[in-house]
């Protein structure tokens, strides 16, 4: 697939005016170039630009619709070899295609905020791989699009693999589909205690006040504790339908807040000292019955066996559908950059108005399997 050379290019003419000589302006179609990764494969769509020094900010702003385009038929596109140097640089350049850069809301793992709207990956133990998710699928509220940026590759492994989730959810068992359909998930977080995030950074406030409208808002029950801990109950969407292309994915965090997910050591040492409800981060059938850990291994093991990978290279930035690609994280060694922005607020209408009651699981709820 190539440029559109009908459309203009404002800001980025070439050419001269000497002796007489006309100005000559550069096509659109050679600005870039676009194909697939080496190996092949629609996904992601690899675009490169076709000319030295091309301003990555202003081609971008001056062709958003046609970058929207490719991202929706591919699902992500990894630009590759454009002159972006800096957190300050990406964020412009994610600007001028989805501006209104999001902040980081109801937050799930730690990170810093190195430029305006922009934050380090996920910090996580670079020993351990982060499951393959879509972006915030948990909650009420998610990104429609998120963007990676590369300042450092890891020195081994650290790869970002990414998943069409088009070709996953007609994969995915028929039985297991249909079971979540009909209870979906319920995700039951408790913080505080020095284990996980604290309430605080999780919601962004100090404010009891503030984290119960929130709640109230967002269908979330949530229940003060001793000790300044708080625990919240949340019944959420197991699949979602894309606004614009109208393709059904499965989109949930079941497997990422899971017991099961963790190291089995670290699990071990958990459920010696807490109940299944009173884990850090749970996940169970909507109606507070256990998950089964056979279901959610055959969901990691599908994920794992559609996953596409490829090396970071200083400079890349990938663009994701949040909704048609998932990610994840390889382990890595040596230092390792990845920043991080999220654009294109969604919230799903089932979630929006007063919390329902939620059943709680019971003191039995546990490890299926």
């Amino acid at each position: 697939m190539s440029e559109d050379p009908s459309r203009g290019t404002p800001g980025l003419a070439a050419g001269f005016r000497a002796g007489g000589r006309r100005a000559v302006r550069l096509s659109a179609e050679d600005l870039v170039a676009t194909g697939p990764m080496p190996g092949g494969g629609r996904f992601p769509l690899l675009v490169q630009p076709g000319v030295p020094d091309l301003d990555a900010g202003a081609w971008a702003s001056g062709h958003r619709e046609r970058i929207a385009g490719w991202l929706l038929e591919h699902g992500a596109i990894l630009l590759r070899g454009f002159a972006v140097d800096s957190a300050e640089q990406f964020r412009e350049l994610a600007r001028a295609v989805t501006p209104g850069l999001l902040d980081y809301q109801e937050r799930a793992a730690p990170r810093v905020e190195v430029a305006k709207h922009v934050f380090t990956s996920t910090e996580y133990p670079a020993d351990q791989a982060i499951p393959l998710h879509h972006e915030m699928s948990y909650s009420h509220n998610w990104p429609g699009k998120i963007w990676f940026f590369c300042l450092q590759p890891a020195e081994r492994g650290g790869a970002t693999p990414i998943v069409d989730d088009r070709e996953l959810f007609p994969r995915l068992d028929a039985a297991i589909k249909r079971r979540f359909l009909e209870r979906r998930v319920m995700y039951v977080r408790n913080y505080g205690g020095g284990v996980d995030l604290p309430w605080q950074e999780v919601f962004q406030t100090r404010e009891r006040a503030e984290v119960e409208a929130y709640c109230r808002q967002a269908r979330m029950e949530c229940e003060w504790r001793d000790g300044d801990r708080l625990r919240t109950r949340a019944v959420r969407q197991v699949v979602a339908t894309h606004p614009r292309t109208g393709d059904t994915v499965w989109f949930n965090h079941a497997h990422m807040f899971h017991v099961s997910n963790l190291e089995p050591s670290v699990r071990a040492a958990l459920l010696a000292e807490f109940d299944e409800d009173e884990l850090p981060r749970n996940a169970f059938y909507g109606d507070g019955s256990p998950i089964e850990n056979a279901v959610l291994d055959e969901i990691r093991a599908l994920y794992r066996s559609l996953a596409v990978t490829f090396p970071w290279q200083r400079g890349d930035v990938l663009l994701l559908d949040n909704v048609l690609a998932s990610h994840g994280r390889e382990p890595f060694s040596g230092p390792r950059r990845i920043v991080v922005a999220m654009a294109d607020l969604h919230t799903d209408p089932a979630h929006a108005g007063p919390a329902p009651d939620a059943p709680a699981p019971g003191p039995s709820a546990g490890q299926g399997g």
